[in-house]
């Protein structure tokens, strides 16, 4: 039997308590409140349920991270990030990025995981200036993006979306040089997949994770609104002093 949370603490059992299957189950119950999101994420803990289920809080092992300077960009990715027509907007429409996160198609899975109850969660933690969206903007229509919670500096990923051929790989690298440029130390992938393995995530042990965290997500970072947009040339190459007006 896995323990059932208390309604009026914030209190975890031990990490390593997990069961040893793939998603790591830990406990159930609780809720989805600013303060217990935060909590269970300082100890790498995380909810991911189905709707009709009660709250599910996981924490697997290994763990997917990704270091923001370790992330891998393909040729192809480089080069539209180069040369595409797009526009990276921080913390714009977050609201937008979480439901069409929702919304998005995923392999294997008939529905989504992110109801309307953790919609709303994600949306408090946002107005407190702990979630942030990451946006790829295209000819004034929202292609793409990520979105997930920031604390110390330590970033932990939830989910992300494409509606045209690589603007959720925009966002990501846009993502890692903002992080790289604040000092953050490390973004958490959760779950182990093919896909993040090829952008330069890889697998570490929970205890590997949870010495990490207490480094970057005890760093003094402030929260608060990540304002105005990434810098959109950071990939593009700088023009010649010739073609300088």
């Amino acid at each position: 039997m896995i323990p059932w949370l208390p309604p009026d603490e914030y209190l975890f059992p031990p990490p390593e308590r997990a069961l040893r299957e793939p998603n790591g189950l830990l406990a159930a119950g609780g809720d989805l409140s600013p303060g217990r999101l935060l909590a269970a994420y300082r100890r790498g803990i995380f909810p991911w349920f189905s709707a009709g289920d009660p709250i599910l809080w996981r924490s697997p092992d290994p763990r997917m991270v990704l270091r923001p300077d370790e992330l891998k960009i393909s040729r192809s990715l480089r080069r539209t990030l180069r040369n595409g027509t797009y526009r990276v907007r921080l913390d714009h429409d977050f609201a937008g990025v979480v439901h069409a996160c929702a919304e998005a198609p995923r392999d294997g899975q008939r529905g989504t995981w992110i109801t309307m109850e953790m919609q709303q969660a994600y949306l408090a933690l946002h107005r407190l200036g702990h979630a942030h969206s990451v946006e790829t903007w295209i000819d004034g229509q929202l292609a793409g993006g990520l979105y997930g919670v920031a604390i110390g500096r330590a970033f932990f990923g939830e989910s992300m979306f494409s509606r045209v051929s690589d603007a959720s790989k925009i966002a990501l690298a846009h993502l890692c040089l903002h992080l790289k440029r604040l000092d953050f130390g490390i973004i958490d992938c959760q779950m182990e997949t093919a896909h993040l393995a090829s952008l330069g995530a890889r697998p570490i042990p929970r205890r590997d994770f949870a010495a990490a965290l207490e480094t970057f997500a005890a760093a003094n970072a402030p929260a608060g609104r990540w304002a105005g947009d990434a810098l959109a040339d950071a990939f593009r190459p700088a023009p010649r002093a010739e073609d300088l007006p």
